[in-house]
């Protein structure tokens, strides 16, 4: 296991003897890609293993980062949706309920003033291991839940879904950054015992644009050279087919300018307009405060961005939720909304929109084959990566 503990099956835990790990000023340790990467295939083989049902209906979320109310905790207008979303559509249409770490924060909260705070979608998640269908999966943020022997469900490292000889790997992701795999306990304990009660603002790597993207590209090279998908959390920044948001709107442009001189005067000023528009969502997101939602360049160096890692993204945002969900064989990232939205970009982009049972407002942003995007990884996962 690589994050450096696992559970045995009395439930408590023992240290893994991985000393892959180097001192480094910049970043605390720096982890040498190549024995990362050796790790990573152990870390796949140490999880539990299930085939996926080409019928069945699998939902992920991550982040949720459930506290005890307040300023800290979920923001308000997402915890009445949280609740719905995961009672009304994922536990009504009978989804398999993958909950990929940081569910509960107990880097800020006690665990017993969290499930005094949530009853409601502690009853639900409930329902679903009634059914046999929850996969909860541990972060760095719950990660205290391993020692506990009085936790109602089964917690994993991960989750490895096979559908013949391919892989999906679900997995929560810190295990590819270099602070927490090596050192989480110290970093809990400064968070508890330090920045909480001086009032010291908490950036971890979904705050750091930098640490982020290192961790992001970690997991892709892993996950390329393996031939696997990779589904993870952690970043807090939403991902399909490897690419986030800013990626696929430069990829986007790219394709429009090619069109700009194949088409009538009539299209070419419809292309025109329609440029403009998603050159101004960009610059909206260079402009941005918190500029961990863009990225400087994609994680490959070879000619091809290989569909290899997938994020769910977090239940934290200022505007919604999203999940990636997967049902008849397609893959989609979903946008979840307590009210419709305004923002032209979702609109615009949306693949269907819906409003089941009026209690939310549900956007389809991605959406691809499983079976197409193991052959893209199969045969472009067999160019050379180039200069990483």
């Amino acid at each position: 296991m690589l994050c450096g503990f696992s559970q045995r099956s009395d439930g408590t835990r023992r240290e893994r003897g991985h000393g892959f790990f180097r001192q480094n000023m910049g970043d605390f340790i720096l982890m040498k890609y190549d024995i990362f990467e050796e790790s990573f295939r152990t870390f796949i083989a140490d999880c539990p293993e299930e085939p996926r049902d080409p019928d069945g209906r699998e939902g992920d979320l991550c982040g949720l980062q459930l506290g005890a109310g307040g300023a800290r905790g979920v923001r308000a207008p997402n915890r009445a949706l949280i609740e719905a979303l995961l009672a009304r559509w994922y536990l009504d249409r009978d989804y398999y309920l993958i909950l990929n770490g940081d569910i509960e924060d107990l880097s800020k909260f006690p665990l017993h003033a969290i499930e005094a705070a949530w009853p409601k979608l502690i009853e639900t998640i409930k329902r679903f291991a009634e059914r046999g269908k929850l996969r909860k999966i541990v972060g760095n943020h719950d990660y205290d839940l391993l020692a506990r022997r009085d936790y109602p469900w089964q917690l994993l490292p991960g989750m490895v879904y096979r559908s013949g000889e391919n892989k999906l790997f679900v997995f929560h992701g810190h295990q590819a950054s270099s602070l927490y795999v090596k050192y989480d306990y110290v970093s809990d304990f400064l968070i508890r015992y330090f920045a909480r009660p001086l009032r010291i603002k908490n950036s971890g790597v979904s705050k750091d644009s930098h640490r982020r993207f290192r961790t992001e590209k970690r997991i892709y090279r892993a996950a390329r050279t393996l031939g696997v998908i990779a589904v993870t959390g952690h970043t807090h920044r939403p991902l399909f087919e490897s690419q986030a948001k800013y990626d696929r709107l430069r990829i986007r442009i790219e394709e429009l300018l090619l069109l700009m001189n194949e088409n009538t005067p009539d299209m070419r000023e419809v292309i025109r307009t329609e440029i403009q528009f998603y050159l101004a969502e960009m610059q909206t997101l260079a402009d941005a405060h918190d500029r961990e939602k863009k990225t400087q360049s994609l994680y490959g160096g070879g000619p091809f961005l290989i569909p290899c890692i997938f994020n769910s993204g977090c239940a934290t945002g200022k505007h919604g939720i999203t999940a990636l969900e997967i049902e008849n064989g397609e893959i989609s990232l979903v946008y979840w909304m307590s009210s419709d939205t305004t923002r032209p970009y979702i609109t615009s982009e949306a693949l269907d929109r819906a409003t089941p049972d009026g209690f939310a407002f549900r956007y389809t942003l991605q959406r691809d084959r499983l079976d197409a995007i193991f052959t893209r990884i199969e045969i472009l996962g067999q160019m050379p990566e180039g200069r990483m």
